[in-house]
């Protein structure tokens, strides 16, 4: 997991404690150019990225109320602005799995890219801002958070095990806002991250050298003509990048998270040192839903053993 120090541009960044700065020097040095042929390029990606799942449908959809996602219909969004994104943090070090792009075998867009992760990682906020939704989507994201930054863009994190923010809470680069998970339409534990300026969903590898764990520069220039466009992503680097990880971060026991024993409950009980927050946190839920089903507000008090609805 990341820790708490977060980077103040592009050549301090954010890191995994003490072994990055090896690491870095360690991947820059072994990239090298793929000599992959252009009409082989499908199969090796195919090859690449085993852990691929089918990309998710897009949550930025028509029909959605205006306490959704899309808040962008009908806006004239500029053909180019420049965003700056110095004050970053990694969401998690995992890997790339699954980049940026459209899936033939699918046949649909994936807007963003999926990192591993494992059941009850960290994930963080990737820049400063607010948090706008915290929601769950059973055929899509499962537990999802979407976070409005102050560099106007937004961030999207997929597949979580549980909340650790709550809508309308300002965030800044680094802070925890949620576990990774494996909820919703997903196959195996990965974070679904995306990155998005007024609805447009840009390639997250436009703006983060994921194999590096850094930003390629201190702005990011968004085009309508280009925003799609990958910037300097390497294969290679990427696979080398997962061996290390991999190697260093061994997959743990395959047990049972708190998340996932209480997801199927109804009710809980109130223990000592709880708030609605904590609740709400270890439930997957939000402290509105909390009151609104116990006919509670925020600043209601609880007792020991009292019994909480969740559902």
């Amino acid at each position: 997991m990341l820790g708490g120090t977060l980077s103040v541009s592009a050549q301090t960044i954010h890191r995994l404690p003490g072994q990055h700065q090896e690491q870095h020097g360690d991947l820059l040095a072994n990239q090298g150019h793929s000599n992959i042929h252009v009409d082989n390029t499908s199969k090796y990606l195919e090859s690449l990225f085993e852990e691929e799942e089918e990309p998710e449908g897009d949550i930025y959809t028509e029909g959605w109320g205006s306490n959704m996602v899309n808040c962008y219909g009908g806006m004239d969004v500029p053909q180019t602005a420049v965003i700056n994104v110095k004050n970053f943090c990694m969401p998690h070090p995992g890997y790339v799995t699954s980049p940026y792009g459209y899936r033939k075998r699918f046949r649909r867009m994936h807007k963003g890219i999926d990192l591993k992760v494992q059941i009850g990682d960290t994930i963080r906020a990737a820049f400063d801002g607010r948090v706008r939704i915290t929601k769950y989507e059973r055929r899509g994201y499962g537990y999802y958070v979407v976070l409005r930054h102050t560099n106007d863009l937004e961030t999207v994190y997929g597949h979580l095990s549980r909340f650790l923010v709550e809508p309308d809470q300002y965030v800044k680069a680094g802070d925890p806002i949620a576990l990774g998970g494996n909820t919703g339409r997903s196959t195996g534990s990965h974070l679904h991250f995306e990155t998005r300026y007024m609805g447009y969903a840009i390639n997250p590898s436009a703006i983060f050298d994921f194999a590096n764990q850094t930003v390629h520069t201190d702005t990011y220039t968004f085009d309508k003509n280009t925003y799609q466009e990958a910037r300097n992503f390497s294969n290679d680097a990427n696979a080398k990048y997962a061996e290390k990880y991999r190697r260093e971060n061994p997959a743990r026991p395959m047990v049972a998270s708190s998340s996932s024993k209480s997801s199927g409950s109804s009710i809980c009980k109130v223990r000592k040192g709880d708030s609605l927050s904590k609740i709400a946190a270890r439930n997957g839920t939000t402290v509105a839903k909390l009151c609104r089903l116990n006919g509670l507000t925020t600043k209601s008090k609880l007792k020991i053993g009292q019994v909480i609805k969740l559902k």
